[in-house]
C-alpha cells in the first residue's frame, strides 16, 4: 500500500533526521544540522503526501480528520512545520531536538498502534461535517503550539537550575537567555491556547447545531476546559501577577499534563472515543 510505504520512509527519515540533530547538540556542528533540517523538509514532504492521499480517498477531496491515524498524522506534520520553523532561530538546537522527539514518538506510535484507512465514525453526521472538520483542525495545531510551548518552559526550568547553582557547561552556553525561553513559551502557549478556545467554539456550535446538549457534560469535555484554566492560570500569573518565569513554567507544564490526561480520557468518553481530540 503506497501510504504504508510513505509513512514508513517517513519515519525512517525522521529517525536519521534526529540523529543529526543529536549530533549537533552533543557537539557543534553546522553541516549535520543543515543535513538534519533539510531530512526533516523530506520527512515533512512525506506526511504532506500521506495527508494529501488520505484526503483523495473516496473519490473526493476532504480534510483527513476522522480516525485517530488521520489525527495523529496532522499533528505530526504541524510538529514538523513548526520544528523546521524554529530551526532559524539562535540557539534553539535543544528545542527542535525535544520537539522532534516528541513528533517522532508520535509518529511511531501512530503506525504501531493504529492503522491508515478505517471507518469513517463521523461520516453520519453530515449536518456538522464541516465544523467538525474545522474543530478537530483547530485542535492539532493547538495541541502542536502547546508541546512546543512544553518544551521552552522545560528548557527554561533547566537552564534556571543551571545558573542558580553555577553550573557552566557548554550546553548552557548554547541555550537561549532565560528571558528569550520565557517569551518564546509564552508566544508559543498563548498561540495554542487561543486556537484551543476557537477549537472549543466550534465545537460547541456543532453539538448546538445536533441538538445534543448532554454532550457539553461528557467528561472529555470538562477535562478540556480545566486544562484549560490550567493556562489561564499560567497568563495570570505570567502577565497580571507578575511572578517569576520560574513559577510560570511550572504551572505551563502542569497544564500541557493536563493536556496529554485529557487525550487518555477518550476511553471514558462518548463524544470523542472516535479520535484524539
Amino acid at each position: 500500500m503506497l501510504l504504508n510505504l510513505i509513512y514508513n520512509t517517513g519515519i525512517c527519515i525522521y529517525a536519521l533526521s534526529l540523529l543529526f540533530f543529536i549530533s549537533d547538540c552533543v557537539s557543534r556542528n553546522s553541516v549535520a544540522k543543515r543535513i538534519g533540517t533539510g531530512l526533516l523538509g523530506i520527512t515533512a514532504l512525506l506526511q504532506l503526501g500521506g495527508i494529501g492521499i488520505r484526503a483523495m480517498e473516496g473519490g473526493h477531496f476532504h480534510l483527513p480528520v476522522f480516525t485517530l491515524f488521520d489525527f495523529f498524522l496532522l499533528l505530526t506534520f504541524c510538529i514538523t512545520i513548526t520544528s523546521m520553523a524554529l530551526t532559524y532561530l539562535k540557539r534553539s538546537e535543544y528545542a527542535v531536538l525535544l520537539i522532534n522527539l516528541v513528533g517522532f514518538c508520535v509518529m511511531l506510535v501512530n503506525q504501531l498502534w493504529f492503522k491508515a484507512g478505517g471507518d469513517n465514525a463521523l461520516y453520519s453526521w453530515e449536518t456538522e461535517h464541516r465544523l467538525l472538520l474545522i474543530h478537530i483542525a483547530l485542535a492539532s495545531i493547538s495541541f502542536a503550539a502547546l508541546t512546543v510551548g512544553a518544551v521552552f518552559a522545560a528548557i527554561y526550568m533547566f537552564l534556571h537550575r543551571k545558573l542558580k547553582h553555577k553550573h557552566w557547561n557548554d550546553t548552557v552556553r548554547r541555550l537561549p537567555s532565560l528571558e528569550k525561553l520565557d517569551i518564546y513559551a509564552y508566544k508559543a502557549l498563548m498561540t495554542g491556547t487561543a486556537i484551543l478556545v476557537l477549537s472549543l467554539i466550534v465545537a460547541i456550535m456543532s453539538v448546538a447545531m445536533a441538538g445534543r446538549w448532554q454532550l457539553l457534560l461528557d467528561i472529555k469535555v470538562l477535562s478540556t476546559l480545566l486544562a484549560l484554566s490550567m493556562y489561564i492560570v499560567y497568563f495570570l500569573k505570567r502577565s497580571l501577577l507578575k511572578r517569576s518565569g520560574m513559577e510560570a513554567a511550572v504551572w505551563a507544564l502542569i497544564g500541557y499534563g493536563f493536556i496529554i490526561l485529557n487525550f487518555y480520557l477518550n476511553t471514558w468518553s462518548g463524544f470523542h472515543s472516535w479520535s484524539g481530540v
